[in-house]
């Protein structure tokens, strides 16, 4: 409606543009005089920059891309007689020019006196709206809110930075350009971690070197996490995607580009979210399951038809349990949403002297930035079913895998309460928990507990009826009145304590900032936001150079982390008009790292 509106056309191929006349008399692809002439020109000095970031269409196939002043191809009558279009214009063309913010009001630029050559008259002029840009450039009228990149301390910021020189021994595989030849594309570049890597060859050290040796066994593999953006949600928000040409986001388009990454990085093991039910039902599965992966699957419990996959390579793995995780609960208020998890024990498929496992969760947590607190009690509910699944005979943990998009920036009371196993939310506002808002609007105090005693989980995040089950299983008989004393005291301590704590010790695969430049990398951006809210948290070796401080994991030998695909920042995702695009399909990038797994 907004072009039709100001679409102007005119009767004569001057637009009534009479003061032109005496300048284009005589000249060969000139017409004749029409009318009078003398009329000063009105077009101020700053118009003649009109040209830059123009696109002429000629007959709506052929583009002529501008980035010039406008008189290389506009003639302004009175200044510039002697310029005009290089080529001759068809009767059916039009031109579209895109006015920069600062020009003024239309009614006084539709009273220039200005001259387009060899217009016919069924030409118009239009001027589009200023939220519509060439594709590779940023919207002029959006306005991205980095929210939460800024509540990061500068002294969290410079302890992360120094971390990472003195603990990280990191070598980038750099390529010969972030652009790769593919137009609308940027390629991405392997980083590891001084030790072998089968994505990025390097000069080994012989010492870490080795193969498998009696004492330790070295089993290595990939993980990705990926949110591919289901069609339903695209289509319910698609306020966030005005950025986008309409052809980039049918679903027809952008699954052939979503299952071509995923061969490309060839992962041994996916961690999927937004996967619609229909599409995995009819098309994801059997794309997979054709690339060798076994799928499992867990639909959102609600209206919303998508939900979180894990799929594994079976010939790397082999699948000991799936356990679904729902989080919604009808007897709790607290817990009326839809989200979902997926926690999966596999068994690596590799000779060792004993059975080692895997544990591998996969989740999307509410996005809802002002309920903090459901946002806790999902965080509570998987980490509850991990420490089921994940428990091993003599007390421990086996190796974890935490996935996912948690809809929570780095820095956040939620994201340091998973790295570092312990929160004191005493006075904590739900709006600051994932910090997502830099001003959050919802101010509302934390309740202690969180949830009620019923959803039978405890502040360590464990099953409380679980561990009293498997007590009972265990041989371990205790009197009706001793039980019922550790009950109360369970359920004292519980109303007094603020603290929440988990059993693991984890570290994120990403460092969440470039180390030479501070800039916040991004794992998600459209036309409201950019930032990181998508994370590979795992229990890292003792000797896992790449690990944070205090995160070593002692239970049955860890994980060490060999390399991961490097992030990007928001200026280089817009430098091919944001996500999706062209060549990336979804409005998050896929994570993808790489493990060793030491049983010892």
């Amino acid at each position: 409606q907004r072009r039709a509106e100001l679409a102007l056309s005119w009767n004569d191929p001057l637009w009534g543009c009479r003061g032109c006349a005496e300048h284009v008399a005589g000249l060969p692809w000139a017409g004749p005089a029409p009318g009078p002439a003398g009329r000063p020109p009105m077009l101020a000095r700053h118009v003649q920059r009109l040209g830059r970031d123009c696109i002429a269409h000629w007959n709506g196939s052929q583009i002529l891309t501008v980035n010039s002043p406008v008189y290389s191809c506009v003639r302004w009558a009175g200044h510039y007689p002697w310029a005009s279009f290089p080529l001759p214009v068809p009767a059916d063309s039009s031109a579209n020019w895109r006015l920069p913010p600062f020009f003024g009001p239309w009614r006084q630029f539709q009273n220039c006196n200005w001259q387009l050559d060899n217009f016919m008259q069924s030409s118009c002029f239009h001027l589009p709206n200023p939220s519509m840009k060439s594709e590779g450039e940023e919207p002029l009228t959006k306005r991205r809110r980095l929210s939460g990149h800024h509540d990061t301390s500068a002294a969290e910021r410079e302890t992360n930075f120094s971390d990472q020189k003195e603990s990280l021994c990191l070598s980038v595989a750099r390529n010969e350009g972030k652009r790769s030849g593919k137009k609308g594309t940027i390629k991405r570049h392997w980083e590891y971690f001084c030790q072998h890597s089968r994505t990025v060859k390097t000069i080994e050290n012989k010492e870490t070197d080795q193969s498998c040796t009696e004492s330790e066994a070295k089993f290595d593999f990939t993980v990705m996490s990926y949110n591919i953006l289901s069609q339903n949600l695209l289509e319910d928000n698609s306020h966030l995607y005005r950025h986008c040409r309409q052809r980039l986001l049918i679903w027809t388009y952008r699954f052939p580009n979503i299952l071509q990454e995923i061969k490309q990085l060839d992962a041994d093991v996916l961690c999927l979210q937004e996967v619609q039910e229909d599409h995995y039902r009819t098309e994801i599965k059997s794309s997979l399951e054709s690339l060798g992966y076994h799928c499992e699957y867990k639909m959102r419990t609600g209206r919303k038809p998508d939900g979180c996959a894990i799929c594994f390579k079976t010939s790397k793995f082999s699948l000991i349990s799936s356990n679904p995780v729902e989080f919604f609960r009808h007897d709790i208020p607290l817990l009326d949403r839809d989200n979902v998890g997926l926690v999966l024990l596999l068994q690596p498929r590799f000779h060792c002297k004993t059975n080692a496992a895997i544990c591998i969760a996969n989740t999307h947590l509410l996005y809802n930035p002002r309920r903090g607190d459901i946002k806790l009690t999902q965080l509570a509910i998987l980490l509850a079913e991990i420490a089921s699944v994940a428990a091993q005979k003599d007390g421990t943990f086996c190796p974890i895998i935490i996935c996912g998009d948690f809809n929570s920036v780095p820095g956040s009371p939620l994201y340091r309460f998973i790295k570092e196993g312990k929160l004191n939310y005493e006075g904590l506002a739900i709006g600051k928990v994932s910090g997502q808002e830099q001003f959050p609007r919802g101010q509302r105090i934390l309740s202690i507990p969180i949830w009620p005693q019923k959803l039978g989980i405890s502040q360590n995040c464990v099953y409380e009826i679980k561990r009293q089950q498997k007590e009972e299983n265990a041989g371990e008989k205790l009197e009706a009145g001793k039980l019922d004393n550790a009950r109360e005291i369970v359920i004292a301590s519980e109303k007094v304590s603020s603290k929440l704590r988990h059993h693991f010790k984890l570290s994120s695969v990403y460092s969440h900032y470039f180390p030479e430049t501070g800039i916040p990398e991004v794992t998600t951006c459209h036309s409201r936001s950019a930032v990181t809210v998508d994370y590979i948290f795992y229990s890292a070796a003792n000797d896992d150079t790449a690990a944070q401080p205090g995160a070593e994991d002692s239970c049955g030998g860890g994980l060490k982390l060999l390399g991961r695909l490097a992030l990007l920042t928001e200026k280089d995702l817009w430098t091919v008009n944001g996500l999706p695009n062209e060549s990336n399909s979804s409005d998050h990038l896929p994570l993808l790292a790489e493990f060793r797994l030491i049983e010892r």
